[in-house]
Parts: C-alpha cells; sequence; structure tokens
C-alpha cells in the first residue's frame, strides 16, 4: 500500500487486494471503508477522489483493510449494521442481522389491520433487538418484550433501543425462551438458529468465524431450537395469537409439522426476495 494516499487511491488499491483475496464485494467494501476512515458516506467519495488521506486515516484504512483480510465482516469492523433503514449496534454475542430478516418484519407488520389498538409482541432469540425494533418503529400503538439468553445481546438490544427513541416501548430481558414469563402476548416473532451442524462447512468465512455459533446452528437437522420454542410459546399466545418464524429454506414442512404437534394451526409461508421460503405464520385458537 502507498504511503501517500488519496481517497481514491486507497479505494483502488483496496479494491485490488480484495479481489486477488476472493472477497465478494471487493469495491463496495473498499469505498465503504475508506469512506469511514476519512469520515464521509461512500456516496461522496468519487468527488474526493483527489483528496489526500491524513496520516492518521491512512492508519486506519490499513488497520481495516487487514480485518477485512481476515473475512471480518465490513458491519464487525465498523460495529453497527443497516437493517430496515435503521442503524444496530452489533456485538459478539449477536448476529450481523441480514435482509432476508427483513420479510419477518414485513410479515409481522402486514397483521397490524388484523389487530388495532395497542398490542403487545415477544421477541424470542432478540440478538440485537433489529426484529423487535424495527416493528415498533412502525407500529406506534404496539410494545414489545426482547429475550435472549446472552446477557451481551441483551445489553446491546436495550442500547439499541435507546439510540432509537423506543425504549418506552421496548424491554429486553435475559432468559432462555419463555422459561419463567406469564404474560400472553398478541405476536410471537423469532429468528432462531437453524443451520445444521453438517452445514457449517458450507458457510462463508463472514459467517463462521465471526457470527456466534449458538444463534447460528439448531443441532443436526437445524430443527432444535423449533422444537424447544414452539411449545414453549404456545401458552404465552393470546387466544387467535399468531406465532412468527424465520426458517431455512428447506425446513418448512419440518417446521410445520412440529407446529402442528404443537396445536397451533399454520397459516401461510412468506418468501424473501430470493423466491426462498423463509417465514412460516401460524396462529393459536
Amino acid at each position: 500500500m502507498a504511503h501517500d494516499w488519496t481517497i481514491g487511491g486507497a479505494v483502488n488499491d483496496l479494491t485490488k487486494e480484495f479481489t486477488e483475496a476472493g472477497l465478494d464485494t471487493p469495491r463496495l467494501d473498499a469505498r465503504i471503508l475508506v469512506g469511514a476512515a476519512g469520515n464521509l458516506e461512500p456516496s461522496l467519495l468519487f468527488a474526493r477522489a483527489d483528496r489526500a488521506l491524513s496520516a492518521e486515516e491512512a492508519t486506519t484504512v490499513r488497520a481495516f483493510a487487514a480485518r477485512r483480510l481476515k473475512h471480518e465482516p465490513v458491519s464487525r469492523i465498523l460495529g453497527h449494521r443497516e437493517f430496515w433503514g435503521l442503524d444496530f449496534k452489533l456485538n459478539a454475542a449477536t448476529l450481523d442481522p441480514r435482509p432476508d430478516t427483513e420479510t419477518l418484519v414485513s410479515a409481522a407488520l402486514a397483521r397490524k389491520a388484523q389487530y388495532p389498538g395497542p398490542r403487545r409482541i415477544l421477541d424470542l432469540g432478540t440478538g440485537t433487538g433489529c426484529i423487535l425494533l424495527a416493528i415498533l418503529s412502525e407500529w406506534p400503538e404496539a410494545t414489545g418484550l426482547g429475550i435472549d439468553r446472552a446477557p451481551q445481546a441483551v445489553e446491546g438490544a436495550t442500547d439499541n433501543a435507546a439510540r432509537l427513541g423506543l425504549t418506552p416501548r421496548a424491554a429486553f430481558r435475559e432468559g432462555n425462551w419463555c422459561d419463567g414469563l406469564e404474560e400472553r402476548f398478541d405476536l410471537i416473532v423469532s429468528n432462531p438458529p437453524y443451520i445444521a451442524l453438517g452445514e457449517a462447512a458450507a458457510l462463508s468465512p463472514d459467517v463462521v468465524r465471526f457470527d456466534p455459533h449458538p444463534a447460528l446452528f439448531g443441532g443436526e437437522d437445524g430443527l432444535e431450537a423449533y422444537r424447544a420454542l414452539i411449545p414453549a410459546a404456545k401458552p404465552r399466545l393470546q387466544e387467535g395469537g399468531l406465532l412468527l418464524l424465520e426458517i431455512g429454506a428447506t425446513q418448512a414442512e419440518g417446521v410445520e409439522s412440529l407446529l402442528v404437534a404443537a396445536g397451533f394451526a399454520p397459516e401461510s409461508r412468506v418468501f424473501d426476495l430470493g423466491g426462498k421460503t423463509r417465514v412460516v405464520t401460524a396462529r393459536f385458537g
């Protein structure tokens, strides 16, 4: 890497290195990281391409590049990720929110007309809190509770709620699914760990090295978490309440069988933008 860098030169150099390393989006990654180091929006980089980086900025770019070359995701390097148009801080105990999970948010918000007035929402395995907080951001009559077994995730979700101005309507608590809960909810949402252990080798290094494994893997067949949370969720739903679950692309039948066995009535399958089944919904009562 050059000692005297312009913004454009740094973007070009990082793009070349990231391409040679086989990263999926080398130029985009380079633009975001250089922009972050120079405190510039990526959209402004072209207009400022000839601006020299300060020594401090160049050091930061080099440090960012070294981390990305080890497959650390850009969002992990910067410590935050946009989801549903909102900014969420990440930590080591939280999944990196992904666009596919916005399908779960959309499916929940599509039920607003069916549930007028104040409603209570429970988010199981809340992580960053992104699902619950995205829903609450567009459902002002609703309040919610997020549960996660990782204390650091609960701390991060609580911080995200405060940063987004949603603390008055969102609370987060450490726990194992519904253990210890007495309250009933109108909707329960969850993006549980659903990757089968045998699929680990096929995952991107960005995922398997940096996302927390307890939030990724759902046992030998990927359904372990559903076996625990589905029967636990039933007594926590109001009569007529809805359970919305994110699933893997081939898991709809398996999850729906578990729902039927627990006394739920499967309602619908929801597809993501790639045309894959991403969410199943089921009604209680």
